[in-house]
């Protein structure tokens, strides 16, 4: 009942709002396809769109923005996003008025909606990227969220360019569907807490590049062939011989040559493993607040609980983040819109400590009587009220021996 709900709200609402915004006719629509090349990285480059990002006129944010495109492909770094991320996705919410009520039809609307987990997610991306900016639209029978490449965004001027490579733009704020059909989330200027991840994502690409070479040097090693260079067809046959030996590297000099090895520090990659371990705990660091299960040499189990609890602090804090953007943004687009009428309030339902408050329980069965029903609700234990004790005694009479 409440899916279709849902569906004959939708329809009513595409009928009397949704005429001139159907597939490919929003401003999302505009932008040009780009073809992105895959260039070497290096701490010149972050630099270099450090200074576009942060120009007093006409900054350009772009070659930042292809660069958290580029070290986002690092494993560990996307692991870390995507579980600080999902963590404040799994949690449930719901639509209240200003009493306090529940309102009961708008929050299983909204619960059951796809774009509410795409804004969500986009949201709380605006904390890593340092902004997003999302368009609504029909497609088909449904209400969808897109979200703007944040290449062609300039969130300090709120401009928009349908290609980052021109100078022609839109100021998408004084666009009429500005708060409605297109809405905003994040900081002005900020950059965004991916850009402490960039020279710690470099640096470790660099030593996972040289740590491979050290691999082929030492266990393929090249190998050198002498012979008279001046004579075609033995240097032809040298060739050869050398192709057909296998595929490690090789040279041929001649018979009147010398070569010699560079003999440099004799290592077995330990330089290299140790910047690894120290660009991942600082990208660790940013993201999550702590290391979490990465160090299996001292780790042990207090350390991960202990960061477990700081990942929870910064999770409560992107759950307060959702609240406020959806009470004073998002909020007062989709009652504009029809979705959501009357008085709303979106609220995350409050984490309980489940393991402290059953110790405290334990302690208060002694003295006092707590409902069945309560402790079944709250932990999932079945139980049932004590049976009561009878006092019988045993009359034996007088004379009974």
């Amino acid at each position: 009942m409440e899916q279709i709900g849902f569906k004959q709200k939708e329809q009513q609402l595409k009928a009397k709002t949704g005429t001139n915004k159907s597939s490919g006719s929003g401003l999302y629509h505009s932008i040009a396809p780009q073809t992105i090349p895959r260039t070497r990285k290096d701490i010149k480059d972050w630099n270099n769109a450090l200074n576009m990002a942060r120009k007093g006129e006409d900054p350009k944010f772009f070659p930042l923005q292809l660069l958290y495109l580029e070290i986002t492909m690092d494993a560990l770094l996307q692991s870390q996003i995507q579980n600080r991320i999902n963590k404040s996705l799994a949690a449930t919410f719901t639509i209240k008025d200003s009493k306090g009520n529940i309102n009961e039809e708008a929050t299983a609307l909204l619960q059951n909606a796809k774009w509410v987990a795409e804004l969500n997610r986009y949201i709380l991306e605006s904390r890593f990227y340092g902004h997003s900016v999302t368009e609504f639209e029909w497609k088909g029978e449904q209400l969808v969220c897109n979200l703007f490449e944040r290449t062609n965004i300039d969130p300090v001027n709120g401009k928009f360019y349908p290609d980052y490579k021109e100078d022609k733009h839109y100021n998408y704020r004084e666009l009429p569907e500005y708060g409605k059909w297109i809405l905003e989330f994040g900081e002005k200027g900020n950059l965004g807490i991916l850009n402490s991840c960039v020279p710690h994502v470099l640096m470790k690409r660099f030593a996972q590049s040289c740590w491979s070479e050290l691999c082929e040097i030492v266990g393929i090693p090249p190998r050198v062939m002498k012979t008279n260079t001046q004579d075609l067809s033995m240097l032809r046959r040298g060739e050869k011989m050398m192709q057909d030996m296998g595929s490690a590297a090789w040279f041929i000099i001649d018979t009147m040559e010398e070569f010699e090895f560079a003999k440099g520090v004799v290592t077995n990659g330990d330089v290299y493993n140790n910047l690894i371990q120290v660009c991942n705990n600082e990208t660790s660091m940013v993201i999550s607040g702590a290391i979490i299960g990465q160090d299996t040499k001292n780790g042990n189990r207090s350390k991960d609980e202990s960061a477990q609890e700081v990942l929870q602090d910064l999770t409560d804090s992107d759950l307060t983040l959702l609240e406020q953007e959806w009470n004073t943004t998002v909020i007062p687009a989709v009652q504009a819109l029809g979705i959501v009428k009357g008085d709303a309030v979106f609220v995350y339902d409050k984490a309980e400590d489940i393991a402290q408050l059953w110790k405290m329980t334990q302690g208060l069965l002694n003295n006092y009587d707590i409902p069945v029903d309560w402790i079944a609700d709250k932990f999932g234990i079945p139980v049932e009220a004590k049976k009561q004790q009878k006092n019988e005694t045993l009359n034996f009479g007088a004379n009974f021996l």
